[in-house]
């Protein structure tokens, strides 16, 4: 319990620090040092974003940072999409869902990094 509390401080650390999602740092987390199966370590995932993603939106709406009306129309279609993702999830096996985990985080890595380099060519303009 102890090392997954550790987990959960040092993934929103780095979430928070990096600037990505919980979920990019948390599965793989889970499936290395929690020993979760994949499909087990996306769903506790999914789970744990609910109450990041309350707080974190409840003070930003303090801020007035919120548009509600776009952050209502946007909850509904990811809600709706989140239920048709787990259906495709269900429908895959364990390797061929950690297959196509690894094929978004090495996406994630090239659009960061191309995003980095075009910011630097951009400040030396």
């Amino acid at each position: 319990m102890i090392g997954l509390l550790a987990l959960g401080v040092l993934g929103g650390i780095l979430a928070g620090l990096l600037g990505v999602g919980g979920g990019v740092i948390f599965v793989p987390a889970l499936v290395i040092i929690a020993g979760l199966g994949q499909h087990e370590a996306e769903g506790t995932s999914l789970l744990a974003i609910i109450p990041v993603a309350l707080v974190g939106a409840w003070r930003q709406d303090r801020y007035g940072n919120v548009e509600r009306r776009s952050a209502l129309t946007l909850s509904l279609i990811a809600g709706a999409g989140a239920f048709a993702g787990v259906q495709i999830a269900d429908a895959l096996s364990g390797h061929a869902l950690r297959i196509a985990f690894a094929v978004l985080l090495v996406l994630i890595s090239l659009q960061l990094v191309r995003d980095s380099f075009a910011r630097d060519r951009a400040r030396k303009r």
